[in-house]
């Protein structure tokens, strides 16, 4: 095989930049698993992408393929005897523009970053997993190290990112205070939220306080949230800071009120892909898909995820 088919960007731009056309196959290095995409999840970093910013700085050349998440099977191993072998089910994530994305029929990802994709669940839902999920990882447990009797406020938690945080701050024990609109406040408590307050009734620095890790998905972007995230926090506190180009200043603003914080990224590693989905497969942790559109319709879900109400993630069917 020679082709296959993407949904592909020639230049930056809108929704409308993403087409589907024949590219050239990909081709693997040493290290790396050639995958057949089921599913591919949608995710913020894509739309900033292809919009110009995110990522795109890292663009060598165009047509480029989007899409970070992905879940499918292998069809050509990263060697001979490696554990996972073809017809094998995987998720994980691709270090995208660096390598080719997941909105397309195949795809090669280095074997560090895969693991065998959660047994309950099905393609469409596990590819909404590992950028979500990993992220969240990184908040509450890697870097904040939420423990027992921990304030965690966790920012836009109806959001991919947000409703997997909220679930893990709850299992480390911590009480959970979740920003959302009013229509997921019941989902977010069914979740693990002790308190959900809705930003747009309340502003949550009226209602809370007292709090030891935000996890800010928001920053400075809508309403200073970064900033008004510090007048909650107790002194000493962690604010892990997700979209960090709002507010460059966070990591001085902290520290000029004996607070302290961090940015971080999705990381992705076999061993955490590994422990994420003993945990969904344990009924442990759970991942919401809000959506599904073919991969040929990548632009219109791109045009749903930029309305900024998605609950949970949207997906694209790769195979049909």
């Amino acid at each position: 095989m020679t082709m296959m088919r993407a949904t592909v960007m020639d230049g930056v731009g809108g929704p409308e930049v993403l087409v589907e056309r024949d590219v050239p196959m990909v081709v693997p290095a040493i290290g790396e698993a050639v995958v057949r995409v089921a599913a591919a999840g949608v995710n913020p970093i894509d739309a900033k992408t292809r919009a110009g910013g995110g990522a795109s700085a890292l663009i060598r050349e165009f047509p480029a393929v989007l899409g970070v998440d992905f879940c499918g099977t292998i069809v050509r191993p990263a060697f001979d005897t490696h554990p996972l072998q073809p017809g094998d089910e995987v998720y994980g994530m691709v270090s995208v523009p660096r390598l080719s994305g997941s909105y397309a029929q195949f795809l090669t990802v280095p074997v560090i970053a895969i693991a065998r994709s959660p047994r309950t669940l099905t393609p469409t839902q596990a590819a909404a997993v590992p950028c979500a999920a990993l992220t969240a990882w990184g908040c509450i447990v890697t870097v904040g190290a939420a423990k027992r009797g921990d304030r965690v406020l966790v920012h836009a938690a109806a959001g991919g990112v947000g409703h997997i945080a909220v679930q893990l701050a709850k299992r480390a024990g911590a009480y959970v205070v979740a920003t959302a609109s009013g229509r997921n406040a019941a989902w977010l408590r069914e979740l693990g939220a002790d308190e959900v307050i809705d930003y747009r009734e309340e502003r949550f620095e009226n209602v809370t306080g007292d709090i030891d890790i935000v996890v800010d998905l928001i920053g400075n972007v809508k309403d200073d949230t970064g900033t008004r995230s510090l007048r909650v926090m107790r002194p000493g506190g962690l604010l892990v800071s997700v979209p960090t180009g709002s507010w460059p200043e966070f990591r001085a603003d902290a520290a000029a009120g004996g607070m302290r914080a961090t940015d971080i990224k999705a990381l992705s590693d076999t061993a955490t892909l590994t422990a994420i989905a003993e945990l969904i497969d344990s009924g442990e942790l759970a991942v919401h898909v809000d959506r599904e559109f073919p991969v040929a319709d990548a632009a219109e879900a791109h045009r749903e995820l930029e309305k900024g109400h998605t609950r949970g993630k949207l997906v694209l069917n790769v195979q049909g």
